[in-house]
């Protein structure tokens, strides 16, 4: 497509390509480009997997340098402004990795192109995987991610083991995990059960996911009727009554926070987080870390928002657009995401233990383990924040949080949280 001027939303753009020495043009040009704006835009020092997908990127736009049609890959740190900007005038970036859901004005606008034709014309349901459910609007795809957001937890079998505890006891039901908690306090000094806070939304995620109920209120947004159901107010205090047992010294906003006590302290028994944990291990700790998926047989796991195409592009652009799509939920691709990313691919028909073994790598080793659990688990649920929004998701954080207080009344804080949230949906 001819370049469009996005002059003050690409200001950022174009001081992030000057660190990097590359270069971003904002105004139009001759030559028939297509224009693709993603979020890898950290220097390696900072975040090494962003390096590895840029470059996947530029290997694409290599391979098509003497094409109709010039691929142009954007590192931008604020690509779901431009989305919003554009989709505020009539219109829709070229292609976009989205960092947040497609709003339903692009849609409804006949903005986003529908990638599901072209996903079932060329079989590429496997290849995207989990984006092919759980991105279906109405029978249409308008976006698919590469790589899964997954999510389960990680323990300290060494902690475990000095609490005598075992994960088959700890991790049978919310119940068990509560006395196994109980137990890591008995052991005093710096050890205590788990960060708690921002990874305590996990567990009503996973409480949710445990009855029929709870599974329907993830699948749409947060309604009146939800905030008031039995199911909501059982996942709440069910891990509110967690987090006061395991201490208000142990919670946080912000897991990161605290990541360090578990990864390289070896202070936390358990930690809440995605499977990309698995490369924050220490190598001192990383034989005593195990992966495991929530109580119930149940994991988090969110396709999200990725690759998404405009509809107003030209044939040439557009097969183009295609043809990225398909080279990035390849084996091949995939394949580097697993092992230079360290997240849980798309593509459901790579071995990720073989790959694994490939590599040699032990912290890779224990990537495939806990991918291939919360892939196989027996209830794989969305995670709320992305469900209900992330208004809704600090909410209940905080709630959390204050709940953890000793003394303060759960049932009082939670009749609190239902006010805030009602508001919220209004």
């Amino acid at each position: 497509m001819k370049k469009r001027t996005i002059s003050l939303l690409l200001a950022g753009a174009m001081t992030m390509a000057a660190v990097m020495g590359t270069s971003v043009t904002a105004f139009a040009g001759e030559e028939d480009t297509l224009e693709f704006y993603h979020g890898y835009y950290h220097d390696e020092s900072e975040w090494p997997a962003a390096k590895v997908m840029r470059d996947i990127y530029d290997e694409f736009a290599a391979s098509h340098a003497d094409g109709e049609v010039k691929f142009e890959p954007i590192a931008v740190e604020n690509r779901d402004e431009i989305v919003s900007a554009e989709v505020a005038g009539g219109n829709f970036p070229d292609m976009v990795d989205c960092g947040l859901p497609l709003s339903l004005a692009a849609i409804s606008q006949g903005l986003v192109l529908d990638l599901k034709p072209y996903i079932d014309e060329n079989n590429l349901q496997d290849a995207v995987g989990l984006n092919y459910t759980q991105n279906d609007v109405d029978g249409h795809i308008y976006t698919v991610h590469d790589q899964l957001e997954s999510r389960g937890l990680w323990y300290n079998t060494d902690v475990f083991e000095q609490a005598g505890i075992t994960a088959e006891d700890a991790f049978k039901d919310w119940e068990s995990f509560g006395t196994a908690m109980d137990k890591v306090h008995e052991l005093g000094g710096d050890i205590y059960g788990y960060a708690a806070g921002q990874g305590s939304r996990y567990i009503i995620n996973a409480v949710l996911g445990s009855t029929e109920e709870g599974r329907a209120l993830l699948e749409g947004e947060l309604t009146p009727e939800g905030i008031e159901s039995e199911a909501f107010a059982e996942a709440f205090k069910t891990a509110a009554k967690l987090d006061q047992a395991n201490g208000s010294d142990h919670t946080t906003e912000d897991v990161g926070n605290l990541m360090d006590d578990f990864n390289k302290n070896g202070k936390a028994a358990v930690l809440f987080n995605g499977v990309w944990n698995a490369s924050g291990i220490s190598e001192e700790l990383a034989d005593k870390v195990e992966s495991q998926i929530f109580p119930g047989n149940i994991s988090v796991v969110t396709a999200g928002s990725g690759l998404s195409v405009s509809a107003n592009l030209s044939e040439a652009e557009t097969d183009l657009a295609l043809e990225f799509l398909a080279y990035m939920v390849s084996p091949e691709v995939q394949a580097k995401i697993f092992t230079g990313v360290q997240a849980n691919p798309c593509n459901t028909t790579l071995d990720l233990n073989a790959l694994a073994e490939e590599s040699g790598d032990p912290i890779t080793k224990k990537l495939a383990e806990a991918c291939t659990q919360v892939n196989s688990a027996e209830t794989v649920v969305t995670d709320l924040n992305y469900v209900w929004g992330s208004d809704v998701g600090s909410a209940i954080i905080n709630a959390l949080m204050e709940s953890a207080v000793e003394g303060t009344d759960i049932d009082a804080r939670f009749e609190q949280l239902k006010q805030e949230l009602t508001a919220l949906v209004a």
